[in-house]
């Protein structure tokens, strides 16, 4: 074998990661962030397996979707695909037992979901996504909850009004103010998803986009002038009385989210529309305040889906969090670096064989104090001990000799104020 094919590549596949213990440790601030938010606000956990059927991505989003997952035939030619979101999955997981559930649902779970696309800034091929969902709730209760208990992880971690807003609007809306440009309700599907992709590309292809999808030359324009409307007012001018129901909705969240005490961070944005055509009324997606990364967080609501997959009709709303943009932003913020140095209680060490158990005696019973204890595994020198456990991975260090064992005492050194306390080894 040749040094070449000797060589193995050292780096993780493309678009995949690593996590070694520094970046566990802000992984984990992020979980535990999540884990503690949901369970504040009423969210209980549930999860499924990694594999899904391809059947169900594609009943959900179409044979295009195969081009962008990861899809394979098992060894009995079964179609199957890592799960590329927890959506299609849950409405499969409710439908299953849905007449047994008692609703409202409110569900959340963190799973790793793989996607195989272009890569750029905040998005990688896989990532770890925080779902939170609510299923039975028609009201805006339901949108206003979700929202309020990702504020909440977000505070968690040190982010607030200063750092991000969750910029709000309406597909229902939109499509209300389609039709009163005279846009046919067959069209809107076609509209919304070129408005979505404004910023993204071009407006010329997009408007081309709308020529081939039948509408008229004469009709561009107004579709465009839709994403001039910069506040809830403008648009009510533009559609007139009486109100529809879907902006006073849209109104209701507002309202309803300085009730929460979260008001200061909604903002409306005309321009939200997310692409995924399941979403049937409010939409909305987090960014922070200068706008530099992508979206933090994102969803709304989906009340047809459970349906369409199989299941009886059902209202739901969803928020997507991964774990990707907020590491980012976390990291912008100069915030890892104190999260990243997250250390154990007490190291203890000890200079000969001699020593060893009473070393393990003491640190066990350290250890049955609730302290985190790591206990030497050989023996060694006190200057490599010290330099050893003073590299900031631990608050104390209790080093034993020969002389500590005669005496029956310790000594514990605080590694921060290099002072020191004596204790009893027993």
């Amino acid at each position: 074998m040749t040094a070449e094919e000797n060589d193995l590549p050292l780096a993780p596949p493309r678009g995949m990661r690593d996590f070694y213990p520094e970046d566990m440790a802000v992984r984990n601030a992020v979980f535990d962030a999540w884990k503690a938010a949901a369970a504040a606000h009423g969210f209980v956990p549930y999860d499924s397996c990694v594999v899904e059927q391809l059947s169900l991505l594609k009943r959900k989003a179409g044979e295009e979707i195969v081009d962008q997952i990861y899809a394979f035939t098992d060894k009995s030619g079964r179609e199957l695909a890592l799960r590329p979101e927890m959506t299609p999955t849950l409405a499969r997981m409710v439908a299953a037992r849905q007449s047994a559930l008692t609703m409202p649902l409110k569900w959340y779970t963190i799973a790793q979901c793989f996607r195989y696309e272009r890569m750029s800034k905040g998005r990688k091929r896989e990532h770890y996504q925080w779902n939170l969902d609510i299923i039975g709730e028609p009201s805006v209760a339901a949108e206003t909850d979700v929202l309020t208990t990702a504020t909440a992880a977000l505070s968690a971690l040190g982010l607030g009004a200063t750092d991000y807003r969750i910029h709000v609007n309406s597909r229902a809306v939109l499509s209300e103010l389609l039709a009163a440009s005279g846009i046919p309700a067959d069209k809107h599907p076609t509209c919304l998803l070129a408005l979505d992709k404004r910023g993204k590309m071009p407006d010329a292809e997009i408007e081309q986009m709308l020529r081939d999808a039948g509408i008229a030359p004469e009709q561009t324009p107004r579709v465009f002038d839709i994403l001039k409307l910069d506040s809830l007012e403008s648009v009510r001018a533009h559609l007139g009385s009486p109100t529809p129901v879907a902006l006073d909705r849209l109104c209701a969240l507002f309202d309803m989210g300085a009730a929460y005490g979260i008001g200061d961070i909604l903002k409306f944005d005309i321009g939200v529309v997310r692409g995924l055509t399941y979403y049937t009324g409010i939409v909305f997606e987090a960014f922070d305040v200068n706008r530099e990364l992508r979206a933090i967080f994102g969803g709304g609501r989906y009340d047809n889906l459970l349906g369409d997959l199989g299941g009886s009709p059902a209202t739901a709303v969803g928020l997507g969090f991964g774990d990707v943009v907020v590491a980012e932003l976390l990291a912008s913020k100069g915030r890892t670096g104190a999260i990243s140095q997250s250390r154990l209680d007490l190291a203890v060490g000890f200079m000969t064989e001699d020593q060893r158990l009473a070393a393990v005696r003491f640190g066990v019973a350290m250890r049955k104090k609730g302290l985190s204890v790591d206990i030497a595994l050989a023996p060694e020198k006190p200057k490599h001990f010290f330099s050893r456990t003073g590299r900031g991975a631990f608050r104390q260090a209790a080093y034993l000799g020969p002389d500590d064992i005669s005496k029956g005492t310790v000594r514990i050194k605080d590694l921060a104020t290099r002072s020191e306390t004596e204790a009893p080894i027993a």
